[in-house]
């Protein structure tokens, strides 16, 4: 993924709302939304195995309402060309039984073996859930570092921008982004209406300024491109646009909007019943 936009405890009527931009290079072989045939409770887009035999996904759900999505952290300077996929601790968690932070107790101590990635995971099964937020890196000055520990961050109830930097990096394509969000949020009276507002909404191919260009290594022309929502490139863009909404009664709905370089493909559109759900909300 590389921008997810996401409304935690923060809507009446949905406990979690996610909308995101997945980027990525044309050519990598990647299955889009479905239910997985090995874990059939698993709601997820996924990328083929590598030449190394690995593979996973950038975002996906459990029946029994689980969530997770990835970012990479942009940083080349510091990329190991052999570290694992990221998209691995994506589906570890959603076939995992742990509470978020129970799965990063007893996972985390592998995770900088992975390049520089943001984990957001929740499990809206638990009596009293939570969102937990990680990076596997963690900003010294201006450089970005190995973390340490993992600790994850629980976070308050809000809406929250994430990209290739930190949570909620000022990029202008984050705080744009966020903004569109929160005014769409507002209108939504929770009966899964205006989702193509939503999507459109990350149609955005609108650049930074030169002035308001993010710092992470690459070129000039790369950060330019690499500015906007919605990106475009002859070999790299936009692929999926998704929208997740799961509402106080179990209900939910999931939107995969599929692209090329040239067009938009298809749109899947799955909703259901989340099993074994305790997040009511008064």
């Amino acid at each position: 993924m590389c921008l997810i936009l996401t409304s935690w405890q923060s809507h009446p009527e949905y406990p979690l709302v996610v909308l995101a931009n997945r980027d990525e290079f044309y050519e990598r072989a990647t299955d889009p939304m479905h239910w997985w045939d090995d874990h059939p409770h698993i709601l997820a887009g996924r990328d083929r195995a590598d030449v190394k035999g690995q593979s996973g996904t950038w975002m996906g759900i459990s029946k029994t309402g689980r969530f997770a999505a990835i970012t990479n952290v942009r940083a080349p300077s510091e990329k190991n060309p052999d570290a694992q996929t990221r998209g691995e601790i994506t589906a570890q968690f959603l076939k995992s039984a742990d509470s978020p932070e129970g799965f990063i107790d007893v996972h985390g101590h592998t995770f900088n073996r992975y390049n520089g990635f943001n984990l957001l995971a929740t499990d809206l099964s638990d009596k009293d859930p939570v969102l937990v937020w990680l990076s596997n890196r963690v900003l010294m000055g201006k450089s970005l570092r190995p973390r340490k520990v993992m600790h994850p961050q629980k976070l308050n109830p809000g809406i929250y921008g994430l990209s290739n930097g930190m949570l909620d990096t000022p990029w202008p394509k984050v705080q744009h982004r966020v903004g569109a969000f929160a005014q769409l949020l507002a209108m939504d009276t929770g009966e899964f209406k205006r989702s193509e507002h939503y999507l459109r909404a990350m149609e955005d191919m609108t650049q930074a300024p030169d002035d308001y260009l993010p710092q992470t290594g690459v070129s000039y022309e790369w950060e330019k491109a690499l500015s906007s929502a919605f990106i475009r490139t002859p070999n790299y863009g936009t692929r999926s646009t998704s929208l997740i909404r799961i509402r106080k009664d179990g209900r939910y709905e999931v939107i995969e909007k599929l692209f090329n370089a040239e067009k938009e493909l298809d749109t899947q559109v799955f909703e259901g019943q989340l099993e074994n759900f305790h997040n009511a909300r008064a």
